[in-house]
């Protein structure tokens, strides 16, 4: 549906791959794109984010909602956390995404988060700059989460 349904389409009609991933209570609801080459339904949507993760080489968002920046969001603690170190990256349409990038650079500002963390969160407008970007990309290496002499 919608906008990752479109991206779907587009991807099997250029002779890609496409596999999804839903829990049970949204396909029961036949939310599910039926035409995909894989299709894996799982039993929740914490399920459906750690298959999506293992399943990823990098993360990219597009506009979108809640669910969007949840998942984002989560990407970007885990890669923080050290649990993955797979590129993120925001596609950025039209300053869709100005806003929240703005938000993260003042949590920079406020001390709320570490700028080589910061740099975790690529952005561009275009396709083809944001994949190079973060093909580009390599994990910022912290030894400390917090210097108590700078607290």
């Amino acid at each position: 549906m919608g906008l990752m349904g479109a991206l779907a389409d587009a991807a099997l009609a250029a002779g890609g791959e496409v596999i999804g991933v839903i829990p049970e209570h949204l396909m029961a609801r036949e939310v599910g794109h039926m035409g995909l080459t894989d299709m894996r339904v799982v039993g929740s949507m914490h399920e459906r984010k750690a298959l999506m993760a293992d399943l990823s080489d990098a993360f990219v968002a597009l506009p979108g909602g809640y669910g969007t920046f949840e998942e984002f969001c989560e990407v970007l603690t885990w890669s923080q956390l050290g649990l993955h170190q797979k590129p993120c990256g925001l596609l950025n349409v039209e300053g869709y995404y100005s806003p929240l990038l703005e938000m993260f650079d003042r949590a920079v500002e406020e001390r709320f988060l570490k700028s080589e963390n910061r740099g975790i969160v690529l952005s561009h407008e275009r396709i083809p700059t944001l994949i190079e970007m973060m093909d580009e990309w390599r994990p910022a290496r912290i030894e400390k989460w917090l210097d108590r002499e700078t607290r």
